[in-house]
């Protein structure tokens, strides 16, 4: 990789930092190739990305964003998982942990709050962008469905009553 090809890796890597809800930073040695292709993959799926960068340019790139501080994580072989959900790249990164022992969180960053491990794990529990919508959705359909079904009630008995006039007149 030459200086031109690290400078322009460096501004990309720095524009995905900025643009990100959360970063995590992890320890990767023993990974197979088909292991890290997983991983991609799945952090694919859910809208975030894996890359393996040298330290030092990742240190570089973090410079002037708001997780400026987790520079310090960059030690040995890591690899950054970022997107712009918040629980995305913590929840794939903290499954995929659990799953192989050899994937090992350091820490991370949301914002401008630096995470540790246990604050990734943390993050990685609470539900997801789109669960958190799917649940206000419900919350806020749920009174509308209730006052739909006392309104049809009185309605629906009156109806039953009219059936049960008419069966027994057609009985007598």
């Amino acid at each position: 990789m030459d200086r031109a090809e690290k400078r322009e890796f460096v501004t990309e890597l720095n524009g995905a930092f900025k643009a990100s809800g959360s970063i995590v930073v992890a320890r990767y040695a023993g990974l197979t190739v088909a292991q890290m292709n997983d991983l991609r993959t799945k952090m694919r799926a859910q809208g975030g990305t894996v890359k393996v960068a040298k330290n030092r340019l990742a240190q570089i790139a973090l410079q002037g964003t708001d997780a400026e501080k987790i520079d310090g994580l960059f030690q040995g072989q890591t690899l950054i998982a970022y997107s712009a959900d918040p629980i995305a790249a913590p929840k794939v990164a903290n499954d995929f942990a659990k799953g192989n022992d050899k994937l090992v969180i350091l820490g991370g960053a949301m914002g401008t709050t630096a995470l540790d491990a246990e604050g990734v794990k943390a993050l990685a529990a609470l539900p997801s962008l789109d669960e958190l919508r799917g649940k206000l959705l419900g919350m806020i359909q749920t009174p509308a469905t209730r006052i739909a079904a006392v309104v049809a009630a009185p309605a629906a008995q009156l109806a039953r009553v009219f059936s049960a006039y008419a069966k027994k007149d057609e009985a007598a």
